[in-house]
């Protein structure tokens, strides 16, 4: 029986490099660091290069780059004696391969979140759920902060969906300066569903409410008193609204009913990684 092909894997998956510079020249990577830490072990420049794999001089010239670069001196030699003559990391260079060591642990969890949870193309990609922000709000939605309307004691934030759609919020001014929040930077606008009102035909009518996004009903889930209407916006993503059973049945809402929904920029919560 002929053996059984191995399937390739055909999967997406999502890969990157931590790489240092310094004012604006290229100091290096995991390479470069990894040369410090063999020196660490070895103690000699020449046993260091053999560890990593690379010649003598080639390891001298990165050593020589980087102690330049780094505005002191991450390795030292130190004159030799009985024992001859030894290579070794300063403080700052063992200070700066344990910072680096961390940094890429840390992008690495980084890589591993963004490839186990954006790269299914047949889900909406969510970087709350990415960076781990757990929160008990229906609707979480990521965009870019693109207004700013300061005033005496609350300030107007505009937030930018990805796909076009915006939503206003009021939060207080101690709230903006406390999330640093200005034009250009990712936010997060978190809403409850019981917050958001659902309207089938609002083009006759005029509403106070500041957010009025508009889409297609893209499921309905009944329950004894509520029932939950999702619904697909038009710019890409969903909104979930909870209404009653009785409101429900008034509106005649089935998937691919057009709808519209309503909050107040009171009703949005923002919030920015930290």
């Amino acid at each position: 029986m002929a053996p059984r092909k191995k399937q390739k894997d055909e999967r997406f998956s999502v890969g990157g490099a931590i790489w240092l510079s310094v004012g604006g020249e290229s100091f290096g990577g995991k390479a470069r660091i990894e040369l410090l830490r063999a020196l660490v072990r070895e103690g000699s420049i020449t046993h260091a290069a053999k560890a990593v794999g690379i010649s003598y001089k080639s390891a001298w010239d990165a050593i020589d780059r980087m102690n330049t670069l780094a505005g002191e001196p991450l390795v030292a030699r130190s004159a030799g004696g009985k024992g001859g003559g030894s290579t070794h990391l300063t403080a700052h260079g063992l200070r700066l391969v344990e910072r680096f060591g961390q940094i890429d642990a840390a992008h690495e969890r980084f890589l591993k979140l963004l490839d186990d949870e954006s790269i299914d193309l047949s889900h909406e990609f969510s970087l709350l759920k990415t960076v781990n922000l757990k929160t008990s709000a229906r609707n979480q939605f990521t965009g870019t902060v693109t207004g700013l309307h300061t005033g005496a004691v609350n300030d107007e934030v505009e937030l930018t969906l990805p796909g076009g759609a915006r939503i206003v919020a009021i939060v207080t001014r101690d709230s903006t300066q406390a999330l640093g929040l200005r034009i250009g930077i990712t936010a997060f606008a978190l809403l409850k569903s019981s917050s958001v009102i659902v309207a089938a035909d609002i083009r006759s009518v005029k509403i106070s409410a500041r957010n009025q996004l508009h889409g297609a009903v893209a499921s309905v889930t009944p329950g004894a008193v509520n029932a939950e209407v999702d619904i697909a916006l038009d710019g890409g993503g969903h909104i979930a609204a909870t209404v009653t059973q009785s409101s429900l049945d008034e509106l005649g809402f089935v998937p691919g009913s057009r709808a519209t929904a309503l909050f107040k920029a009171s009703s949005v919560i923002l919030a920015v990684a930290a």
